[in-house]
């Protein structure tokens, strides 16, 4: 009797250590989402010292690229300019996704170097760092609003053994953010505006997989650019006629392609079947895109360096390889 009474028990802890299984995977799938990319945890990687002078484009371009490289160990900010390279910031903990500010003067990014991730903003050299969110949630991706005063940054948020995210816009002088598109029933995450229209582009998903997505700022209605759950990471060219993003759709790793802001006309870019295509951005004469390659899915492994595609031959070039993860380009 006393064997047979514990089988229930047994059967129901069998049960259980299944459930906790299954959610554990569940839990890993959900993290390939819009950060999947980042980050170690602050001083995780201790920083070491890198000789930023020795290294030097492949060959000369206009403007400058800030990008995220762990080539001196953890993630920084780096400036690429065809001089060589700068580093703009030097700290433990994981500095990532820069983004230029409209008037070329100021650079935005997110980091862990308080605990959570939150927005900061620094002069183009580096100099003059400050804080802008302080929110209770990691503060991720941000993009600037084209007058040049206010931010959209993606805030993640845990639910369970999952995330969310939620597009918020706070102002440079701080103060409390808002939910930037309150209507849109989903995630939302990488937000990025048209110079030219009252449109926000940005990669967003409602059931199953993520989409780039386009708003209408004066409406706030949002609708699906691309569908199948395969495309992420919109840019708008410099005169807004354009977006250049990242679908899986034909190799099912990820390329470079186009279209119009409505999602017609879509074009693909490149066509590498052995490397990951991603995070793509416009050169400043809308001419060429640059954009992040590796041959290891995600920049959480392996060596990802920077490549150019031309716009109209297609011709893909090799613009930068620090022998570390350079990802996050945004050229100005």
């Amino acid at each position: 009797m006393r064997a047979s009474s514990s089988n229930p028990w047994r059967r129901f802890a069998v049960f259980a250590a299944v459930i906790i299984l299954v959610a554990a995977a569940f839990w890993a799938a959900s993290r390939m989402t819009s950060r999947r990319l980042s980050s170690r945890a602050a001083g995780g990687t201790r920083s070491r010292a890198v000789d930023v002078s020795s290294f030097r484009p492949s060959f000369e371009f206009g403007g400058g690229i800030v990008f995220q490289s762990d080539l001196a160990g953890d993630n920084d900010i780096y400036l690429l300019t065809a001089a060589g390279l700068r580093r703009l910031t030097d700290d433990p903990a994981s500095d990532e996704f820069p983004k230029w500010s409209p008037d070329g003067r100021s650079v935005s990014f997110s980091s862990n170097r308080t605990g959570r991730f939150q927005i900061y903003v620094m002069a183009a050299d580096g100099s003059s760092l400050r804080q802008i969110t302080r929110s209770e949630a990691d503060a991720i991706e941000p993009g600037w609003f084209p007058d040049g005063r206010r931010l959209a940054f993606t805030e993640e948020r845990r639910r369970g053994i999952g995330r969310s995210f939620v597009l918020k816009e706070i102002g440079l002088d701080g103060g409390e953010a808002r939910v930037l598109l309150p209507d849109f029933e989903g995630s939302s995450a990488l937000p990025e505006f048209s110079s030219s229209a009252p449109l926000l582009a940005f990669t967003g998903k409602r059931l199953r997989g993520w989409d780039v997505y386009a708003a209408d700022l004066t409406t706030k209605a949002a609708r699906p650019l691309t569908e199948g759950g395969m495309a992420c990471r919109p840019h708008f060219s410099p005169d807004g006629s354009k977006i250049a993003y990242t679908s899986s759709e034909a190799d099912g790793k990820g390329d470079i392609w186009i279209m119009n802001p409505d999602g017609s006309g879509r074009e693909r870019l490149t066509e590498r079947p052995d490397t990951y295509d991603y995070f793509a951005s416009w050169s400043p004469d809308g001419r060429s895109v640059v954009f992040s390659s590796g041959t290891e899915h995600y920049p959480t492994r392996g060596v990802w360096s920077l490549f150019i595609v031309r716009v109209a031959s297609r011709r893909v070039v090799p613009l930068f390889k620090s022998g570390g993860r350079d990802v996050f380009p945004d050229w100005r």
